[in-house]
């Protein structure tokens, strides 16, 4: 099994890749209910949430607090449980949560070991950048009030039950990070929504721009949840790096802009039409494969290496199997007569024997089955480098 496979299994269930990519394109909230109730423990527990708050890692902004009941933001501040270089006062924390505030910990896969390779899983997937944030909300508590997120997420149920409300329509249609929120215009009709009682391992997919709250039922066990966003760029991410991209081969994207034009009326729509004709230019093969090239070298840079190998890496023999490490995002780009195989590190040239020895060491082989002492030598240096590990 691969990350990719493993991590789609976990998150998705019985659902088919198309069916999980059609659910994300439909953009409809839906709840998708599990038999196992420990689905999602090998992922995360409360007592690894102790664990952590005991390392000096446990530092605001990284760890927050919420609590719906407050007059104004629901933000608890953060004097009231870390110092001023953030961080954490044990007692400060324990005591808020005891009087209901929601524990929120940002980017937990950064941190944990598990979901840095569920959410790496997920990145290989559908190849952009994922990230998981935790929350432990206490019992007859709410963390944070009605709103939207900027971008897809799926809640994943981890321990005790949480009852969701989610209205069907967008409240602001495919909000991104650039959105603003504001209480006055983006108001949800409570009669819109209906109610969603997650149990431990099950799954809620909420798209961006539908309004959501969450609340834990008095009486019950704490919950736990880890919600997973799903960050994929926007069209017009899209567009400025096609502009971007292609800026050096148009030169008509190179031409001056006239300013003093836009308050003369007959020259309008001249700059429509000029617009239009630009637009018209970047939207070609070739500027979305150059788009495609800066999404991934994005993701390659942008997120955690992860490497394929640890501080003692044995160099492989001739018949060891080895395989394109899974947890590393790279990508093989055309560069002049031959290639580069690209990642967070420094590239790899790949001349036509190379690309052809990647493109075998994507599916698995051994250094002799290549070729022997060169590629041998080809593999221990990517060996070293943590691109390469034995199958």
């Amino acid at each position: 099994m691969t990350l990719a496979a493993d991590a789609f299994g976990l998150a998705f269930g019985p659902m088919t890749v198309p069916e999980a990519l059609a659910l994300r394109e439909d953009a409809q909230a839906r709840h998708l209910p599990a038999a196992d109730r420990r689905r999602f423990a090998p992922l995360l527990s409360i007592a690894d949430l102790d664990a952590f708050l005991r390392t000096d890692a446990a530092r605001t902004p990284r760890v927050s607090m919420a609590d719906s009941s407050r007059n104004g933001s629901a933000a608890v501040p953060d004097d009231l449980y870390a110092d001023e270089e953030g961080r954490i006062d044990p007692v400060g924390l324990f005591q808020l949560f005891d009087g209901g505030a929601t524990l929120v910990v940002s980017q937990f896969h950064e941190m944990h070991p598990p979901l840095a390779r569920f959410c790496r899983g997920l990145e290989k997937l559908f190849l952009h950048a994922v990230q998981a944030n935790i929350y432990l909300t206490p019992p007859g508590a709410q963390g944070f009030r009605t709103h939207f997120d900027t971008h897809d997420v799926l809640v994943l149920q981890v321990a005790g039950t949480k009852k969701w409300r989610v209205w069907g329509d967008m409240l602001m249609p495919h909000a991104t990070r650039n959105t603003p929120w504001d209480g006055a215009v983006h108001r949800a009709d409570p009669a819109g929504a209906r109610d969603v009682l997650l149990e431990a391992g099950d799954v809620l997919f909420v798209p961006r721009g539908v309004a959501h709250d969450a609340s834990v039922q008095e009486g019950s066990e704490p919950s736990l949840h880890v919600t997973v966003g799903l960050l994929e760029p926007s069209w017009a991410d899209a567009l400025k790096a096609a502009i971007d991209q292609m800026e050096q081969a148009q030169p008509a994207l190179r031409q001056s802009f006239r300013t003093w034009r836009l308050a003369d009326e007959a020259a309008r729509a001249g700059l429509v039409t000029a617009a239009r004709e630009r637009l018209a230019a970047v939207a070609t093969e070739e500027s979305l494969d150059l788009v495609a090239m800066r999404f991934l070298q994005q993701l390659g840079t942008d997120r955690m290496v992860m490497p394929g190998r640890g501080l003692l890496a044995p160099k492989p023999g001739l018949d060891d199997r080895l395989v394109l490490a899974d947890s590393v995002h790279h990508y093989v780009v055309p560069v002049g007569e031959g290639a580069e195989l690209r990642w967070a590190g420094p590239a790899e040239p790949l001349g036509p024997t190379e690309l052809g020895w990647i493109e075998r060491l994507a599916e698995g082989t051994t250094p002799r089955d290549l070729g022997g002492e060169a590629a041998l030598a080809f593999c221990s240096r990517l060996v070293a480098l943590g691109l390469l590990e034995r199958a």
